[in-house]
């Protein structure tokens, strides 16, 4: 395939050393910044504020290319306050791009939106917090506040969070999972029974064959490269389903080894890279499935079945009634691929399967996932050394913020240790997700938004669905450290609350304070700010909700002030009331912190029948989502599918800068990576701009325009661009079968040159 663009031979190396210190320099705080740097991830450090992969403690340099740039991006000597706010209206604000928002610096004192004005002005602490007590007390019911988590707030912010949104009454706890890793939740408590991996770090040296699903860790995890290059140079067998050939996974060099780094040298990671169209990894995981039933019976671990499993019978049949002519069609994969896929996992003694977005943001991603877990169930690849399954978490304590009750529908037990402790009856009944939340902002029946961290303007799907449901709160509150879309999402009341960064120093009056962080694994440990506050008007999180909560509900029930004085007390408070942080305290001064049990990888099964379920269910006759029907039928043009995907310089929302430098793009975000007989099918040429309009039939019209062609290795019928650019095209109601996910990698969309005048794409059904 023919491109002007030119992808490295190789990730990671010299040239991520390069990026790293670029990013430190540009921080303004290069000395401070290389000493955090050697703090990242260390015992006595702080916890990097970027990815949640687990740390090995081993090593002096416990950072990547994408900690650094985080931890640059917060220590930064760029500040803005009152006389930013006082030049800029939020309406000129809002013409600007994202990037441009967040490079301004770190807030540094809170601000009150003024209507009549149209600015933020300052205002006082203790202002802020009687305008939020005054406006939750006004409510009709507790039910009229959305309280929203990002997943870089600490346990302790977390916990004391939603304990104080269920003393006041609600259970509206829409979080960033929802957008991103809540299929897999989902289908792991169906499946085994606790909805978190089953694996360590550990295992990783342990497992024979490593199967990577729909996730690209050069860019969005680093650190886990390390772990699959060593992995892969213990002879360690890596399958890759991955619907873009991304570099790092084939050849990476790691800036830690000086051959690699000097040198063209690099290791061969994946010995087998299978790219599936959008949506047809279960198709191919089914397909692996039929062949070792069929061809690898004495693989099949029929003691582990039958000693641990439920229903393998009910879905043995159904591989067996999928045909291999739909399998190949629906994973755009041939026979022969997937067989030798199969042969790997079947015939290797400790097999860990992966995956993130790429599996999670689809219309049936529950039922991959539970194919996922039925093919280690099959072959009894669970809760050995080595063997397991492991959803790759995002930001850095979106897990811990999940274990600490930032759940939308708590379980019994949860409430039932709550009520124990607060003889209060807390609400039973489920609250709302992010998809309920914006439906209910949207149609006034939520009133006020709390947003603790995050960037949930950019982060939503349906952008202007998600822009016009933020305007319509009556008082939108957002706990930041640095200027983002959201603030700019305002008609009537809002305050920007700025509070501290992971990497600072977190002083009350018993002193200086710890928090903690739950990784990818687990693995919960400690994490201490060390830089001065970039500001003393500055809170930490924990500080801004214990006064909220203290405004709002005073300290009749909760000395809510003492908790944050002391984090050790809010400790406690957590030990006293969520299992398995027995000692809290005081195993948080383990180096490497403790390990929260998980059930299923000791094959102890949280299910109805208490064994681990096997789940039959068909291959979804469409991959397209729920709000899409016949596609191309519906405009009598070619449908193509996009996938919304991240650059190298980006984590999550936050764009450090518009270079990609593992797909060869300088310079500029607005593209579309595409098959190069695609476009000629369409009569486009590369670099030529393209408007998308996204093919949806419920009415409304979804068009981004002016982005540039770009040939790469991508199966014909799918196409790639970057978010939060294509968020607009995600609608609403296209949402994931029991997970309320947005399907924002499975997209139908028409392309078409931008000189065309862009009509009306909307589709009346």
């Amino acid at each position: 395939m023919s491109s002007h663009i030119e992808k490295p031979a190789k990730a990671g190396g010299f040239s991520s050393l390069q990026s790293t210190f670029k990013q430190v320099l540009r921080s303004q705080k290069t000395r401070q910044n290389i000493k955090n740097l050697l703090r990242v991830n260390q015992t006595d450090g702080f916890d990097c504020p970027g990815c949640a992969w687990g740390d090995n403690k081993q090593g002096a340099f416990q950072f990547c290319e994408n900690g650094a740039k985080a931890v640059a991006w917060e220590s930064t000597g760029k500040t803005v306050g009152a006389d930013f706010f006082a030049e800029h209206s939020v309406r000129r604000l809002a013409t600007q791009s994202d990037y441009w928002l967040e490079y301004q610096g770190r807030l540094t004192e809170p601000l009150r939106y003024n209507p009549a004005t149209d600015h933020y002005e300052p205002v006082s602490w203790d202002q802020a917090f009687a305008i939020i007590a005054d406006k939750l007390k006004s409510l009709a019911s507790p039910d009229e506040v959305e309280f929203y988590t990002s997943g870089r707030a600490s346990n302790e912010a977390s916990y004391l969070y939603q304990l104080f949104g269920r003393l006041f009454g609600t259970n509206n706890f829409p979080d960033c999972s929802n957008m991103c890793h809540e299929a897999s939740g989902v289908g792991l408590i169906q499946s085994v029974g606790v909805g978190k991996g089953t694996v360590v770090l550990d295992d990783f040296d342990a497992a024979k064959a490593i199967f990577v699903f729909g996730q690209n860790p050069g860019t969005n995890h680093p650190r886990m490269m390390n772990a699959l290059r060593k992995a892969a140079r213990q002879g360690c067998q890596i399958v890759t389903f991955n619907n873009l050939k991304e570099v790092a996974l084939e050849r990476f060099a790691s800036p830690q080894s000086p051959a690699e780094l000097l040198t063209p040298a690099a290791t061969t990671i994946s010995h087998q890279y299978l790219t599936p169209k959008l949506g047809g990894d279960m198709a191919a995981i089914r397909g692996m499935a039929k062949y070792i039933l069929e061809e690898e019976g004495g693989r099949i671990d029929l003691a582990f079945i039958e000693q641990h499993t439920a229903h393998f019978e009910r879905y043995l049949e159904q591989v067996k009634a999928t045909e291999w002519t739909q399998i190949e069609a629906q994973s755009g994969l041939g026979r022969e691929e997937i067989t030798r896929a199969a042969q790997i996992f079947a015939r290797s003694e400790s097999v860990i399967s992966c995956w993130a977005m790429g599996i999670t943001q689809h219309k049936h991603s529950v039922d991959t996932i539970r194919e996922i877990v039925n093919l280690h169930l099959m072959c009894g690849q669970i809760g050995k050394p080595g063997a397991g399954l492991c959803p790759v978490r995002g930001h850095s304590n979106v897990q811990g913020n999940r274990t600490m009750g930032i759940n939308e529908k708590p379980n019994a037990a949860f409430l039932d240790r709550l009520e124990r402790r607060f003889p209060v009856g807390f609400k039973r009944t489920p609250g709302h997700n992010v998809y309920e939340a914006l439906k209910a902002l949207h149609g006034g029946r939520s009133k006020v938004l709390v947003c603790l961290g995050g960037n949930l303007a950019a982060a939503a799907p349906d952008t202007e669905f998600t822009y016009e449901a933020m305007r319509r709160s009556e008082l939108n509150v957002q706990i930041s450290t640095k200027l983002n879309r959201s603030h700019l999402m305002v008609s009537k009341d809002a305050l920007i609350l700025p509070c501290l960064g992971r990497t600072e120093l977190d002083l009350q009056r018993t002193g200086v304070q710890k928090i903690t962080v739950e990784d990818t694994f687990s693995m919960v440990h400690a994490s201490t700010g060390m830089n001065e506050p970039v500001s003393p008007l500055c809170l930490s999180e924990i500080d801004i909700v214990a006064r909220m909560a203290e405004a709002t509900l005073g300290s009749e029930r909760v000395d809510w002030l003492a908790l944050r004085d002391d984090y050790g007390l809010l400790r406690d408070l957590i030990e006293e009331t969520i299992a398995g942080f027995g000692d809290f305290n005081r195993r948080i001064e383990e180096p490497c912190g403790f390990h929260l049990e998980n059930s299923a990888a000791l094959l102890r099964w949280n299910t109805a029948s208490g064994r681990a379920e096997f789940r039959a269910s068909r291959l979804p006759a469409s991959i397209l989502p729920e709000c899409t029907s016949h596609a191309e039928q519906m405009v009598g043009e070619p449908v193509l599918l996009l996938q919304s995907l991240r650059s190298h310089d980006q984590y999550n929302t936050t764009i450090y800068g518009m270079d990609d430098r593992y797909r060869g793009i300088k310079g500029r975000r607005n593209v579309v990576f595409m098959n190069e007989e695609d476009a000629r099918m369409l009569g486009l040429a590369e670099e030529q701009r393209v408007n998308m309009a996204a093919i949806c039939n419920d009415g409304r019209e979804r068009v981004v325009q002016g982005f540039s062609v770009i040939f790469y290795e991508i199966p014909r019928g799918n196409i790639a661009a970057y978010y939060p650019e294509t968020n607009p095209l995600v609608a609403i109601e296209s949402i994931g079968e029991g997970s309320f996910t947005p399907t924002s990698k499975s997209v139908p969309v028409l392309v078409t040159p931008s000189k065309a005048q862009v009509e009306s794409l909307a589709v009346t059904v």
